[in-house]
């Protein structure tokens, strides 16, 4: 490991400090940066996420990626968390949280926004930031693609009549233009760029790929750190004005990372899958689309609701809480055999 990836969690803490700190002394210029945005997709976090998953679409076999229906047991572990226990799981935290344990100090309407806005997430498994956390556990990258490709088309049907059940509203309207779009700014176009530069790179050598995703990793590594600043940029004045709430809201969404992480974990296990399809499969369900719950939750509730800063606080959470899953998923690879299944 090199010197980014050794010290990663003390960068994030760093980072998360930075933004913090910046976000609270140059406020406008987080709100212009924030501005930047197409269907509630920020322009310059897409770079970014460009810059951290683009490694890994080079490593992308398109000739491997047509053996994955050989091996579905990972792709299978998959949907089975993301679409027939997530959600729930993450409603019924809520209103234990929120109805019950947290009931005392949080009024009933804000707990429902509250509620409302931790089950968006639980019903919107991530795209993008999937390939960073496959990248930082040597996942599978052609078994990833496949994972987070079918997930979005399971997504496209599934989204909103999960949402509507769980959240006993009739009739939810998708933001059709976010899906479409981080699924082709996050997927389509890095996943194009990064098979021409294979194509490129194999034609010079056979070392030259592997050589060329050596050298982009510590940039890969900068662009998570410069997203964690940025996040935690935009949100400085909330954390420091509602400290309480967030940590009311990350308690029930931190209890599910974890919890939703060990059925993975269990499920592979019991699978028998490989180190890196069992890695990624275990992250894929935990990490979160924050973007498509985030615009749902301001077209449903208002851009001041408690359902929009529900989302939001998913946002400052996942990163730290999927680097700990990230390192616990190195530290477990005696757990699982070496042979790709």
């Amino acid at each position: 490991m090199g010197l980014f990836e050794r010290y990663l969690t003390v960068w994030v803490a760093l980072g998360i400090s930075a933004g913090v700190g910046l976000g609270l002394v140059a406020p406008d210029v987080f709100q212009t940066i924030a501005g930047l945005e197409i269907a509630q997709v920020n322009l310059l976090v897409a770079v970014l996420i460009w810059v951290m998953i683009y490694p890994m679409m080079i490593q992308i076999d398109w000739h491997a990626v047509k053996d994955v229906g050989r091996k579905p047991r990972g792709l299978i572990l998959t949907l089975i968390v993301n679409w027939l226990i997530k959600p729930f799981t993450m409603a019924a935290l809520g209103v234990l949280f929120f109805q019950y344990l947290f009931a005392p100090w949080v009024d009933p309407h804000s707990a429902g926004e509250y509620i409302a806005g931790m089950i968006l997430l639980g019903v919107a498994p991530c795209t993008a930031m999937v390939f960073v956390w496959s990248q930082l556990v040597k996942g599978d990258a052609n078994y990833t693609l496949v994972q987070v490709s079918v997930n979005d088309l399971v997504m496209i049907v599934a989204f909103a009549p999960i949402a509507a059940l769980l959240l006993g509203i009739t009739h939810i309207t998708v933001p059709w233009e976010t899906l479409a779009l981080s699924t082709v700014l996050y997927v389509v176009l890095p996943l194009a760029a990064g098979m021409a530069t294979r194509h490129l790179l194999a034609r010079r050598s056979g070392r030259a790929v592997g050589d060329f995703v050596a050298w982009l990793k510590p940039w890969s590594i900068v662009g998570l750190i410069a997203t964690v600043v940025l996040l935690f940029g935009f949100q400085a004045g909330t954390i420091v004005a509602r400290p309480l709430v967030i940590a009311m809201i990350a308690v029930p969404l931190i209890v599910q990372s974890y919890g939703i992480f060990a059925i993975g974990f269990v499920g592979a296990r019991m699978m028998k899958l490989s180190h890196n399809i069992a890695g990624p499969a275990c992250l894929i369900g935990t990490s979160n689309f924050f973007e498509l719950a985030v615009a749902v939750a301001i077209s449903l509730f208002g851009l001041n609701s408690g359902a929009a800063l529900a989302t939001v606080v998913g946002v400052l959470v996942e990163v730290p809480v999927m680097l700990s899953l990230v390192a616990i998923v190195n530290r477990t690879r005696h757990c699982f055999p070496p042979g790709a299944r």
